[in-house]
């Protein structure tokens, strides 16, 4: 070995030894900010901060990844059930939400300056708490992408994390417009049925009109079959869906429920649906669409790619 060549990897092996035993980046710590935060919440109602949160519990999925998201995942000393992403928040421990139950005792032995709620925690629970005093926020269920924006600042204002749920937010309206200027170029909008669950295939539920899924279907350059039926999560006769003649089928029920396009694909009645003629019955990650936090635009963007996989080269 030549002299110049040994003393490289030398080099290489000290800087790989120096890097291992490099301390971690420290985690973002809350900004102290100027006299009270006053924050309103989902309910119509108010809370005030005297200072940023610093021991936070999260009660909803959605919360908890806006909150790592921002970096504050070190400021969160509980979750909910049913918080597993990222990874680091399903090793907190839980304060229950099963069956919408939880454990109160535990909540406030845990002593948290803020609880991040949801509009889907029950009012009973939130009554519960502020008997408790304990400081509740619910997070406003958005309805548009702009919604989805403001829920990361007003978290990122309580946990006093401004400037980091700043700059997320301008990352994500970036990729919201490049998702966006890809879709503008097409003409067809195919139409797609979103399976919420087939537990009997004959009607199966679907995302209705002003869902978040129907938003990111129009967002992502198809027609949401849901739309046309009532309420926010609908039921649908085979029979019609049959009528309707879907091009593409997305199984949101494939995470959780674990159904796979061969299952549909043997439902009977089902063959004579386009989707299914065509192989365009897809799995889907229905967190992405479901939860209403930063992966909402990974969701976009997986839309995008069932649904004009042509594109899916002009999104990353």
């Amino acid at each position: 070995m030549k002299p110049t060549t040994s003393f490289t990897l030398l080099t290489l092996i000290l800087a790989l030894i120096l890097a291992a035993c490099a301390p971690a980046a420290a985690p973002a710590q809350p900004t102290p900010t100027p006299g009270p935060i006053v924050l309103a919440d989902g309910l119509g109602g108010e809370l005030t901060l005297s200072q940023p949160a610093a021991r936070i519990v999260s009660l909803a999925p959605s919360n908890t990844e806006i909150l790592f998201a921002i970096g504050a995942g070190a400021q969160v000393v509980a979750r909910e059930d049913f918080s597993n992403y990222p990874e680091e928040a399903a090793a907190l421990p839980s304060v229950g939400g099963n069956m919408g139950k939880y454990n109160f005792e535990q909540i406030v032995a845990l002593k948290p300056d803020l609880v991040l709620a949801s509009p889907l925690t029950s009012p009973e629970a939130i009554q519960s708490m502020q008997e408790l005093k304990l400081p509740v926020l619910v997070v406003p269920n958005p309805t548009s992408l702009e919604g989805l924006y403001a829920n990361l600042g007003l978290v990122g204002q309580a946990a006093g994390q401004n400037a980091r749920a700043k700059e997320l937010i301008a990352s994500l309206q970036a990729r919201e417009k490049k998702i966006l200027s890809a879709v503008a170029g097409t003409t067809e909008r195919p139409l797609v049925f979103y399976e919420l669950d087939a537990t009997d295939p004959a009607k199966p539920w679907t995302s209705g009109p002003g869902t978040f899924v129907d938003l990111l279907i129009g967002l992502a350059g198809g027609r949401n079959l849901g739309a046309s039926l009532q309420g926010e999560w609908a039921q649908i006769s085979q029979e019609e869906l049959i009528v309707q003649n879907p091009q593409v089928i997305l199984l949101g029920d494939s995470l959780y429920g674990g159904v796979t396009p061969e299952a549909v694909a043997q439902r009977p009645g089902w063959s004579a649906i386009q989707a299914v003629k065509e192989n365009r019955v897809l799995v889907f990650n229905d967190d992405l669409v479901s939860r209403p936090g930063p992966r909402m635009l990974d969701g976009l963007a997986e839309l995008v790619k069932a649904i004009h996989p042509e594109l899916a080269g002009q999104l990353d």
